[in-house]
């Protein structure tokens, strides 16, 4: 583990950098006088931040809850002579780890750092959920639709999220429940020190056993609170509790798309077989070579694709190159009609064509052999 040290004093440095030295951990001492909290973590990215002599009053915590705002993957332990119920309480909802009594004793000091350590071995087993982020290539794409309708169907097999980050006019929820939000993105980003699993689950609406959405503001005033660092934060979050997250992006790519890309397993930028979308998705794929997105981050889907249409899917090939490329078939009535009554396609027309589509879609993101049995029998066993 990577392990900052810091204080105002430079004797208690000492003391503590020697009493660390024992074990296998990298250490760095930081003279609290030439350098601020949010100045380590951003530089050193340390796994623990042991603080001593600091924010022992809790008017001074505001400056360790920004570390663990921030920087959540950063545990941080106080070294301080204050211990009063009001201040370890205080402590807690900053994010503070644990509080140690100063001067440290070099046992109880090592065994905390051994709890921080066995913690983070024993995260660091699981694996983390996946993001796939949807974006469309030109209004009215369909890149909405796909998101939450291959979001419940694959949530059978999986615990999915998605998040709407159409932050200002989204409307993804409105296309598999007919009600709005208690809590939007919005209500986490306004109060994002308290931002912990409880409160991420409880901010969303769960659309099914496995299949929760974080809707977007329902005033397009308070998208102008978000933040990239509260975009970087629930992320961050949300892949530690949930097997996939799915975006349903603006198309506008500035500061919050680009955070939010930079951490998408992969991007589907969704388009119509026509002229006009192929035209913006060639822009979209510059932008993401400039970003430096490898190929086999992003891939196509070609939405209501019909054969034998005027642009067919050689047309595409050529002209967006070497890139992965899905397609879902035209099926607009019953799509529309979804649409229009708040519900998933797979409830209303399991044997549609855009139903299988979007089963075999779920099925290549998700190819485990006895898995995919059970989702084509629960989806279809009705059909």
């Amino acid at each position: 583990m990577k392990i900052a040290l810091i204080s105002p004093h430079r004797n208690q440095l000492q003391e503590l950098g020697r009493a660390l030295e024992t074990g296998s951990h990298a250490v760095v001492c930081v003279d609290a006088a030439t350098s601020s909290l949010r100045t380590v973590a951003e530089q050193e990215q340390p796994d623990l931040m042991l603080i001593e002599g600091m924010c022992c009053d809790p008017d001074e915590l505001h400056q360790v809850e920004h570390v663990t705002t921030h920087h959540p993957n950063t545990a941080v332990i106080l070294i301080c002579a204050t211990h009063t119920p009001e201040f370890l309480i205080n402590s807690m909802r900053a994010g503070v780890r644990e509080v140690l009594p100063s001067p440290a004793d070099a046992d109880a000091l090592q065994a905390a750092v051994r709890r921080v350590a066995a913690k983070r071995e024993g995260s660091s087993g699981q694996s983390a959920g996946k993001i796939l982020a949807f974006m469309s290539c030109k209004g009215g794409s369909g890149a909405t639709f796909l998101a939450t309708n291959l979001g419940f169907q694959l949530a059978e097999t999986r615990n999915v999220l998605l998040i709407d980050l159409n932050l200002q006019f989204g409307d993804a929820l409105s296309f598999v429940h007919d009600g709005k939000p208690a809590s939007t993105i919005a209500d986490i980003a306004h109060d994002i020190s308290r931002l912990d699993a409880s409160f991420l689950a409880a901010s969303t609406v769960k659309i099914a056993p496995n299949f929760s959405i974080l809707a977007a503001p329902e005033d397009p005033a308070h998208a102008m609170e978000i933040k990239p660092e509260h975009i970087d934060a629930i992320l961050r979050l949300a892949v530690a509790q949930y097997d996939l997250v799915l975006l349903d992006m603006n198309r506008s790519l500035d500061t919050i798309a680009v955070k939010a890309l930079d951490r998408a397993y992969r991007i589907f930028p969704v388009l119509q077989a026509g002229v006009p979308y192929l035209r913006n998705a060639g822009k979209l794929l510059k932008v993401f070579e400039s970003l430096g997105y490898p190929t086999s981050k992003i891939a196509l889907i070609v939405n209501r694709y019909e054969k034998g249409g005027e642009v067919g899917l050689d047309d595409v090939r050529r002209t967006m190159g070497a890139v992965n490329l899905h397609t879902v078939s035209n099926s607009w009535k019953q799509v529309n009609a979804s649409i229009n009554h708040g519900n998933p396609l797979v409830q209303m027309a399991r044997s549609n064509v855009v139903t299988r589509n979007l089963a075999d879609f779920a099925l290549s993101l998700n190819p485990r052999e006895e898995e995919s049995r059970g989702l084509f029998g629960r989806l279809f066993s009705r059909a």
